[in-house]
């Protein structure tokens, strides 16, 4: 249980703070180009390490095709909907969205997985949602309504609920096993398409060096590749095994609350009260979330056989 707990508290810290390591190194780069760069870089790792013997990715007579759902729907379709949908709508606006994602997992679970969330879990969710809300519409929702990045941000919202679902359900996998498959799929679709994007726009040569001559660029590559991706996704697939869809999605507002946090003391931003209001709806929610899971006196069973 405290491992699946401590997998998706880290798993959102290391997302949180994506927005202070990249913020700087992404503006004038193609979404196609970051994603290429950082998958392949996750990749790369996970293959020396998986080639070193540090972890353990044995693939050979288990049913790969659990495997296609949950690549195909994260990274795949999550990250391109969230690239471009980010592009056509406001910060605000992509935060809000997005923080539908554990309401969306919640019905997943339920159509997929057959699987009745708790009543405190709802409530929980519900909180949590009203507190990632209440954050966003302090800094402003434009007013231009965009239809297509409202569109492009629901498939995100979908895909990730869905990514979440066939992880539990591809359970003869091990936690490194199914990133690994994630991050091949995510190199492989996202490298060829910035290359054809990048023979398009005549600019080949310059996508292949951009790490070599943007080091905002490198850093944020490293950060994303070996930190948001390779562990973060670790971390994610570790969490749903040990708790399961509802519980782990519960936890995706951590993000939000350390997004804030690093603002304030790193970026030294203003910490103003509907910010602080909106920290405590998230933190309360999470708690009402699990409440049940934690206290259950069937927790250590659920928990001796996932593991």
């Amino acid at each position: 249980m405290m491992t699946g707990i401590l997998s998706a508290v880290f798993c959102e810290t290391l997302f949180g703070l994506s927005y202070v390591f990249t913020r700087h190194a992404v503006g004038t780069v193609s979404p196609l180009a970051l994603l290429a760069w950082r998958f392949t870089t996750a990749f790369a790792f996970m293959s020396v390490l998986a080639g070193a013997g540090l972890i353990k990715v044995s693939l050979k007579g288990k049913a790969i095709r659990q495997l296609f759902p949950v690549a195909i729907f994260n990274p795949v379709i999550y990250f391109l909907s969230e690239s471009f949908g980010i592009r056509f709508t406001s910060a605000a606006e992509s935060g809000a969205f997005l923080a539908c994602i554990p309401a969306a997992s919640l019905v997943c679970a339920r159509l997929i997985l057959r699987k009745k969330p708790e009543k405190t879990q709802s409530a929980g969710i519900a909180l949590t949602l009203a507190g990632v809300l209440v954050t966003l519409f302090n800094a402003g929702l434009s007013l231009h309504l965009s239809a297509r990045g409202y569109a492009i941000l629901c498939a995100a919202v979908v895909s990730y609920a869905l990514y979440s679902v066939y992880t539990e359900k591809a359970a003869s996998f091990s936690g490194a096993e199914i990133t690994f498959a994630m991050l091949a799929a995510g190199a492989a679709i996202f490298t060829a398409a910035a290359l054809i994007e990048a023979v398009v726009q005549h600019s080949l040569s310059h996508v292949l060096v951009l790490p070599l001559e943007n080091p905002a660029f490198l850093a944020a590559v490293l950060y994303q590749g070996l930190g948001c991706a390779a562990l973060a996704f670790f971390l994610s697939n570790t969490a749903i095994a040990h708790l399961g869809v509802n519980e782990a999605a519960s936890f995706i507002g951590v993000s939000t609350v350390v997004s804030i946090l690093a603002g304030v003391f790193v970026l030294k931003e203003r910490f103003s009260i509907p910010h602080r209001a909106g920290t405590g709806l998230i933190l309360a929610g999470i708690y009402i979330a699990n409440w049940t899971f934690l206290r259950s006196p069937h927790t250590k069973e659920a928990y001796d056989r996932r593991t």
